[in-house]
């Protein structure tokens, strides 16, 4: 079976800095594999929190996750330092799938690579919406 390469921090325009706990190390002396989903949520759900598009308290439209993914490529765990290079594969009418690389300490091969993808609706009805202009500009900063 082929396998494709990790990513590289060249792959990213935007970083995230995150850092592991303790309670990330399962039995086996890593982080366990389910943190690597929440590292990736928080990544993209904090940078568009801060960027003034996501307000997950009253906002709309509000992302919901219908597919996530990761590839593994090596192992970390507390107290290591991670950052998320976050990029955007494909910007759709209401969804967009996001690509996620974990960072371990200062390494430029990813330890992860995630995909995400949210479709964006709208928070009553949970029909999809088009994406506004505001949050296509600023995830089209960030295809890859």
């Amino acid at each position: 079976m082929d396998r494709t390469p990790p990513s590289s921090r060249a792959d990213y325009t935007l970083f995230r800095p995150l850092q592991t706990r303790w309670a990330d190390n399962d039995i086996y002396g890593h982080m366990n594999n389910v943190t690597h989903y929440a590292l990736f949520d928080t990544a993209i759900n904090g940078w568009l929190i801060e960027e003034g598009l996501l307000d997950p308290g009253n906002g709309n439209p509000i992302g919901l996750a219908v597919e996530t993914g990761c590839r593994y490529h090596a192992e970390t765990a507390f107290p290591d330092r991670i950052t998320a290079g976050i990029g955007t594969e494909r910007l759709g009418t209401s969804s967009v799938v996001y690509a996620v690389g974990l960072f371990r300490n200062d390494e430029e091969k990813a330890l992860a690579d995630g995909r995400f993808v949210h479709v964006y609706v709208d928070r009553h009805s949970r029909r999809p919406v088009a994406l506004p202009p505001e949050w296509r500009d600023k995830l089209g900063e960030l295809v890859t």
